[in-house]
């Protein structure tokens, strides 16, 4: 099957990124180094083109019922817009996707799901869509922008009016941005370091990207590729869906306890509820390696006596901490931060703690 480009193809290959096939469209995996894009988040500005993410529009007298009906977090809570991070599940007690539920009205909300997921979340959301809700799929329509680093305020603020300060966590707007109408500018984003994430029409997204490169300049700002957006998320104890979190998964498992409210019923909810209650028999954990070495997915988790006791699910160097750091599933009862674990790794096994999330403020070589 033919591979989905960006409407930001073209400039990547130009400034020579690698790219490489992911979600079924071709994207930019780095452009210099991972540790060097990295710490340009971390410590100035970066933007990532994540324009394979997927949005569904949802809208009319019914739409925050179908939301509140297939979603684990509570959407009644929100007011006009605010952002709210929440999963699809299933009737098996997995995660079909977690998305982004973003609310214009109390008749138009926007979801944001993942871009492997658009065809299989677009299903099953229409499927039970009963009672006529309007739904349109934008995914092909808009392009995202992630702004993020200490310095995204600094440079967004050049090209546009709007007082980005204004815009809380977990809150957006929609205005002018580089004298482009309508930009979607939302204070979210994967790497814990602050910024914007900016939905605009794919054939205003060059024009986007070449402001924001000229009003970060002095800056240094960089392009950043999908291998340091996982180092950072990692660093922060983010979940990656597919990894992480999927159809066998369970919010309650994966630490999603937070995003899953039993004041409305939802898919799966009774038997969620009861997760909740009675307890589960694993949990996901973030973890630091006390050894050199690198965690990698599939690798095996051990207890200190060396019985397995887990699986990592995601694993890297954290070019901040500077060691290995990873996330798994472990039996209930070594999820408690401070806990010494051991990861397998080749022949050897490894020494490592687990740590509460965000790995990067938490873990102390």
């Amino acid at each position: 099957m033919e591979l989905k480009r960006t409407a930001l193809n073209d400039i990547h290959e130009k400034l020579g990124a690698k790219m490489m096939p992911f979600a079924g469209f071709n994207m930019p995996v780095r452009y210099s180094s991972d540790i060097e894009e990295h710490l340009a988040v971390r410590n100035n500005v970066g933007v990532f083109d994540v324009s394979h993410m997927g949005e569904f529009l949802i809208k009319g007298p019914g739409a925050l019922d179908l939301i509140q009906k297939l979603t684990s977090n509570d959407a009644f809570k929100l007011k006009d817009w605010d952002a709210q991070y929440s999963c699809l599940t299933n009737e098996t007690g997995g995660i079909i996707d977690d998305l982004l539920v973003y609310r214009y009205s109390a008749e138009e909300f926007v979801l944001v799901v993942n871009a492997s997921n658009i065809e299989k979340d677009w299903n099953w959301i229409s499927e039970r869509n009963t009672n006529g809700v309007q739904m349109v799929n934008l995914s092909d329509t808009y392009s995202l922008l992630a702004v993020q680093g200490p310095k995204a305020v600094e440079v967004l603020q050049r090209i546009t009016p709007i007082d980005l300060s204004s815009i809380n966590f977990y809150t957006f707007l929609v205005g002018e941005m580089a004298g482009i109408p309508h930009v979607m500018i939302s204070a979210t984003g994967y790497t814990g370091a602050g910024g914007f994430e900016l939905y605009v029409k794919n054939e205003l997204a060059e024009k986007l990207w070449n402001s924001i490169f000229q009003a970060g300049k002095d800056n240094g700002i960089k392009p950043i590729g999908l291998g340091a957006r996982d180092t950072l998320r990692l660093e922060m104890g983010f979940c990656l869906y597919g990894n992480d979190i999927d159809d066998t998964t369970s919010p309650i498992e994966a630490g999603l306890g937070w995003i899953t409210k039993f004041s409305k019923e939802f898919t799966n909810s009774v038997n969620l509820l009861k997760q909740k209650e009675q307890g589960v028999d694993r949990k996901l954990v973030s973890f630091g390696l006390r050894e050199r070495g690198i965690p990698r997915s599939h690798y095996e988790i051990f207890s200190t006596d060396e019985k397995k006791i887990g699986e990592v699910t995601s694993g890297t160097m954290s070019p901040i901490l500077n060691t290995g750091i990873g996330m798994g599933y472990v039996k209930t009862g070594y999820h408690v931060p401070g806990t010494e674990i051991k990861i397998g790794i080749r022949n050897n096994l490894v020494k490592a703690e687990v740590v509460k999330s965000p790995t990067l403020n938490n873990f102390k070589k």
